[in-house]
């Protein structure tokens, strides 16, 4: 995020659940919500998390969870 704020440029999270089920889970939703509140105070805009696993992959942005 610190490079993305040098560049003036928007932030994604990106990471995977090895069960293979990328529902998020609670602690994704948390931590996400304080990513995105961290990244308004860097002036940094983070648009989406995906998260990844064997069945396939979600985006909490489409999900309406952000």
């Amino acid at each position: 995020m610190a490079r993305n704020q040098q560049l003036g440029k928007p932030a994604g999270v990106v990471h995977n659940h090895p069960s293979g089920d990328p529902t998020p889970s609670r602690a994704d939703i948390d931590m996400t919500k304080e990513i995105i509140e961290s990244g308004k105070r860097l002036g940094i805009a983070v648009h989406d998390h995906i998260i990844i696993g064997k069945k396939g992959h979600v985006s909490m942005k489409g999900l309406l969870l952000i």
